[in-house]
C-alpha cells in the first residue's frame, strides 16, 4: 500500500488514519513460508513540526514447527510501530526514514521489515521443550525414550575401566 503524505507534510491536514491487509504468504523465513493469515495494519500518520509520526499496529496468526521436537505451532502476534517520516535531504537524522519527492510512503515494504525483525529467532512450542532424543528421534516431551544418553568418549573409556 501507497500511503500518500503530501497532505500532511504540506499542512492541509494533521492526521491521516489508515488500515490495510499485507499478504505475507509468499515471505519465506527461516526455510518455511509461516504467514498462514493476511497481516491486519491500523495506524495513523500525523503531521509534527515539518516532519511526520508515523504509528502503527499490526497482527497476524504464524505458524511454524518448533525448533526442538518439530510439533507445529500457531500463534498470533499483535506489534506496534513507531517511525518518523522526513521529506528533507538536509536533515540527515538517523532516525528518521526519508519519503520520495511526491511524498509517499510504500507501507508495505517498511512494514513487512519491521515485523522480519520483530519475530523470535527460535520458535519453540513452549519454553521447557525437551525436543528430540538425539539417539532414536522420540519427542521427549511425551515421556523418556530408554536410550542411554550418557555415552562416555571413547578416548576415555580407558579411565572408567581402570576405576571399574
Amino acid at each position: 500500500m501507497l500511503l500518500d503524505l503530501k497532505s500532511l507534510f504540506s499542512g492541509e491536514s494533521d492526521r491521516l488514519p489508515f488500515s490495510c491487509e499485507m499478504d505475507l504468504s509468499e515471505t519465506e523465513w527461516n526455510g518455511i513460508f509461516p504467514f498462514v493469515s493476511p497481516v491486519a495494519v491500523e495506524g495513523v500518520a500525523t503531521a509534527s513540526y515539518g516532519s511526520v509520526q508515523l504509528e502503527a499496529e499490526v497482527s497476524f496468526d504464524y505458524e511454524a514447527p518448533c525448533d526442538r521436537c518439530t510439533a507445529s505451532v500457531k500463534r498470533r502476534y499483535h506489534y506496534r510501530f513507531s517511525h518518523l517520516l522526513s521529506d528533507s535531504q538536509e536533515e540527515k537524522d538517523d532516525d528518521s526514514i526519508q519519503v520520495d519527492e511526491e511524498h509517499t510512503l510504500d507501507l508495505d515494504e517498511l512494514l513487512r521489515s519491521d515485523i522480519l525483525l520483530e519475530l523470535p529467532y527460535k520458535f519453540l512450542c513452549r519454553e521447557e521443550c525437551k525436543g528430540l532424543c538425539p539417539s532414536c528421534g522420540k519427542n521427549l516431551n511425551e515421556g523418556p525414550c530408554g536410550c542411554n544418553l550418557h555415552q562416555i568418549d571413547p578416548r576415555l573409556e580407558v579411565l572408567r575401566k581402570l576405576i571399574d
